[in-house]
């Protein structure tokens, strides 16, 4: 247990003070080397917050991983400690804040804080109102026997439950998020993969400007002073309708070289049928289809048209091209309202009822199909062949080789999830991930936290990796409407 202090006061609120975080469980769960992300503060773990750790190491969710995780952690931090090691704190290495998380330490300075349990009984008075059984009260009460016995210590409780945070500021106790998997600040920070090039852009980068043709590709060799806030693969256009639109192939912060994109948005370039509707749309078309961009991140509300792009460029270039020997498609197993329960059959056939915008959309792909109804059905059947419904489930420990894999509803997958499915691409595979930041189900998850946001942000300049986001929707005057008022 950490020392009190000898001389008592009124109780800290220095943000100079030392500091000490109790965690809830819902952090270890969420992130399991949380213990590792404090830097030189102190971390008090409650005897409830081991129990239910205890009462989830079961089970194959990944919550249940992350649990055996943390249980892994501290059997190692322990290691040949007594009673009165424990009573004095055990420190807190860094060397295992890298090991079997996969996620470093955030860009913070390595721990150099201590990690106490919980040793004794801790009375705090709470509110008759909430009584201590419940493991929340539980850990409000003894925060505030906490912040009694250690006057001249900052004593604040982390969790990810709102509600938690809520009870602990009524009854005085200092309550923070836990923040340090934030991937960004904000949302609103988070690259759209797009930037519009100001009226004058020619006269201040057009003097040494170069110009030559590779095959089809025009490029472009520019320099000027907006070209140092240039990353590879990011689009540039001018907004006008006869303007320019490409891609930054390549820069060294004086000169960039752009490549004009490819314009999707005529029938004569249409892809599987579809074409762009909008500058955005024409842009994610040119990543999705380019064969040296390796991962693909698309965001966009609903009806903007991510999952039908992905799907039609995915069949260029497996059924057209052979590119790729078959089109893979898995998503994130979380209902909009009431879950349906049980659901029979093979892997297929239970991840069916989650796939409706695979089957939407390989409608709209076939509604052309020679030969009338009997066309259209001989050719969903051949897709089917080709498109595979693989559940999350089950990727650990696979390999894709030469697969076009779409991950839809990405937003719900955290951070590692989101690990474990990048590193299953093997040689010659397109990774494409689909989602909306603003429409996540996954609990504890925010946009400045998702999966999604992670990839995006972490990728931001990879030669082999693109990001675009869609901000129009397409899907009709009526879903436009409904996104816009409602």
């Amino acid at each position: 247990m950490p020392k009190s202090s000898s001389k008592p006061s009124a109780r800290s609120t220095d943000k100079e003070a030392p500091r000490l975080y109790v965690l809830d469980t819902n952090v270890l769960m969420h992130d399991p080397a949380a213990i590792f992300r404090f830097e030189e503060h102190d971390i008090f773990l409650p005897m409830v917050v081991l129990e239910e750790l205890d009462n989830h190491k079961k089970g194959l969710s990944e919550q249940s991983r992350n649990v055996r995780q943390v249980s892994r952690f501290l059997d190692d931090l322990m290691h040949g400690a007594d009673r009165a090691d424990i009573e004095r704190g055990l420190p807190i290495p860094s060397a295992f804040a890298n090991n079997g998380t996969g996620t470093g330490s955030g860009g913070k300075r390595a721990p150099t804080g201590r990690l106490f349990f919980q040793t004794r009984a801790l009375h705090g008075d709470l509110p008759a109102e909430l009584p201590g059984l419940a493991a929340d009260n539980q850990i409000l009460a003894q925060t505030l026997a906490l912040q009694v016995q250690m006057p001249r210590v900052r004593v604040a409780v982390v969790s990810k439950d709102i509600n938690l945070r809520i009870k602990a500021a009524i009854v005085g106790v200092h309550a923070e998020d836990y923040s340090s998997d934030r991937t960004i600040e904000d949302a609103d920070l988070l690259d759209s993969g797009t930037r519009s090039l100001p009226p004058d852009f020619w006269e201040k980068h057009g003097k040494n400007m170069r110009s030559w043709k590779e095959g089809e590709h025009t490029l472009y060799e520019i320099s000027g002073p907006q070209v140092g806030d240039w990353r590879i693969n990011q689009f540039v256009y001018e907004d006008s309708a006869q303007g320019l639109e490409a891609i930054v192939r390549a820069t060294d912060g004086k000169t960039a070289r752009l490549e004009v994109t490819r314009d999707y948005r005529s029938e004569r370039h249409s892809v599987w049928g579809i074409t762009a509707r909008n500058r955005e749309q024409n842009f994610a078309l040119n990543l999705l289809l380019d064969p040296e961009v390796d991962l693909v991140t698309i965001l966009g509300p609903a009806g903007t048209g991510k999952t039908l792009l992905t799907l039609a460029a995915g069949l260029a270039q497996t059924l057209d091209t052979n590119l790729f020997a078959e089109i893979i498609m898995t998503r994130v197993t979380i209902p909009l309202g009431e879950d349906i329960g049980f659901l029979p059959g093979t892997e297929e056939e239970k991840m069916e009822p989650w796939m409706g915008a695979l089957m939407d959309n390989l409608e709209v792909l076939t509604q052309n199909a020679e030969g009338g109804n009997w066309g259209r059905s001989a050719t969903q059947g051949l897709l089917r062949n080709r498109i595979k419904i693989r559940s999350l489930n089950f990727m650990r420990g696979r390999t894709f080789m030469n697969r076009y894999v779409i991950i839809d509803e990405a937003q719900n997958l955290t951070p590692k999830q989101m690990k474990a499915l990048l590193t299953r691409a093997g040689p010659g595979t397109k990774m494409v991930c689909l989602g909306n930041i603003a429409q996540i189900d996954t609990p504890y998850l925010t946009e400045t936290t998702s999966g999604l946001t992670y990839v995006v942000n972490r990728f931001r300049g990879w030669p082999h990796g693109g990001h675009v986001t869609l901000v129009r929707g397409e899907r009709s005057r009526l879903a436009d409407q409904a996104s816009e008022i409602l």
